[in-house]
């Protein structure tokens, strides 16, 4: 059974109301691995309320890119939809606080290092106590168990431990990362994933349970067949630059106006069709190079006799004449090149909403859900600005205890 009967949500202009209407989620974490799987669920429709230290917030609050009133857009995305408060949770009368609110909550999430939410009186064991369906989603660098649960682990460290920058980059050369935190987003959408599948578990028995995630662990599951390939073949996988190991042709191809076009014709068909286009008769119509396999072994070859044809050409021609021949091609997109494509606002994936006294313009989350789609309600708002709201309204303090609380630093 859930904590609380979910609250009723209306249907929004008439449509239905979203998948997680009266959902209660307590978001504990802080930085983006907990706040990333938080974000997710509040867009589908979620109550998330975030707890962040009173004083400085939550430290996303503050990276990078910052607008004129100090605060970083990414927390503008990050917080969206989501009833911020400030708690002291290192307080004793602060964790009382937190104690309530979880025994109010369907699911909680939290991303400290291991032990610290137990040296809190926070831990799974003490606030399943007293509400029994919760949901526990721990998210952590290396999991709640083993020899290295204890140590710290950000995206970085655990990118490289779950063996994803050792396939990243150019053969021979020092590991590169993408220019984001590729594992703390992976470990937000398992945390998200775990959470729903631990409520179904629920809606059949009752009961909650934790959720473990590690960020390694969500890397490692991305890493296709790694593992059997060098269970059984002996192989280890290393870095491919712009290609991928064992399908040809993909890889990123010269063109005339300094720019490189990504191809990606992996199918009999579409490698057909590109030999068709770029006027190589003879490799398309030659009858070994119909598989996989024997176009890798051709690969300087193909690879060659595309770039040929493509360093004559701008990058727009050949993507052009490649969409009208249904082959797969695109020049690598910059965030310039996202807001100027007609397909991007198509498809809806930049929102505007407000927060702060003024309008925001965020990434869309997706999946794309017909019926019962998320969207971005508000933007993230300033600290502390749900504090009144949850603690007044929900758990019922006055305004007295409320301004209490506040002198003393407890929130």
């Amino acid at each position: 059974m859930p904590a609380l009967p979910p609250r009723p949500d209306p249907s929004r202009d008439g449509r239905r109301a979203p998948p997680l209407a009266g959902l209660r989620v307590l978001e504990l974490g802080q930085i983006l691995a907990g706040p990333f799987a938080g974000a997710l669920l509040a867009y589908f429709g979620a109550e998330v309320i975030k707890v962040e230290p009173p004083g400085r917030g939550d430290p996303i609050r503050g990276w990078r890119e910052l607008d004129g009133d100090g605060t970083s857009y990414w927390w503008r995305s990050l917080a969206r939809n989501k009833r911020c408060v400030t708690l002291n949770l290192a307080s004793p009368e602060g964790q009382a606080i937190a104690r309530r609110l979880a025994a109010r909550a369907d699911a909680l999430i939290e991303n400290f290092r291991p032990g610290t939410m137990e040296a809190w009186g926070l831990g799974p064991e003490v606030l399943r106590r007293e509400n029994a369906g919760l949901v526990y989603a721990r998210l952590s660098g290396f999991g709640q168990t083993g020899p290295y649960s204890h140590r710290p682990g950000y995206a970085s460290v655990c990118e490289a431990f779950g063996g994803l920058r050792h396939l990243t980059g150019m053969p021979g050369e020092e590991p590169v990362r993408a220019n984001l935190s590729l594992g703390d987003s992976l470990a937000g959408l398992h945390g998200a994933l775990g959470i729903l599948l631990a409520l179904e578990a629920r809606r059949r028995d009752g009961v909650g349970q934790v959720v473990d995630v590690a960020i390694f662990e969500s890397v490692f599951n991305v890493l296709e067949a790694v593992v059997p390939e060098f269970a059984h073949g002996g192989v280890v996988r290393g870095p491919s630059g712009p290609t991928i190991s064992g399908i040809v042709p993909s890889n990123a191809y010269p063109t005339a106006d300094g720019r490189q076009v990504v191809i990606g014709a992996n199918n009999a068909a579409n490698f057909r069709r590109l030999m068709l286009e770029i006027g190589r008769l003879d490799l398309a119509a030659d009858p070994t190079l119909t598989e996989n396999p024997a176009r890798v072994e051709r690969r300087s070859e193909i690879d060659g006799a595309v770039a040929e044809w493509t360093s004559t050409r701008t990058a727009a021609a050949v993507v052009a004449a490649l969409d009208a021949a249904a082959v797969p091609a695109s020049t690598s997109f910059s965030v310039a090149d996202m807001f100027a494509d007609p397909h991007y606002r198509e498809r809806g994936l930049f929102e505007t909403a407000r927060s702060s006294g003024r309008e925001w313009t965020l990434p869309a989350f997706r999946p794309r859900l017909e019926e019962t789609p998320g969207e971005t309600r508000f933007a993230g708002p300033e600290l502390g600005a749900a504090n009144d709201e949850v603690y007044g309204e929900e758990l019922g303090m006055t305004r007295a205890e409320i301004a209490r609380l506040r002198s003393g630093g407890v929130i």
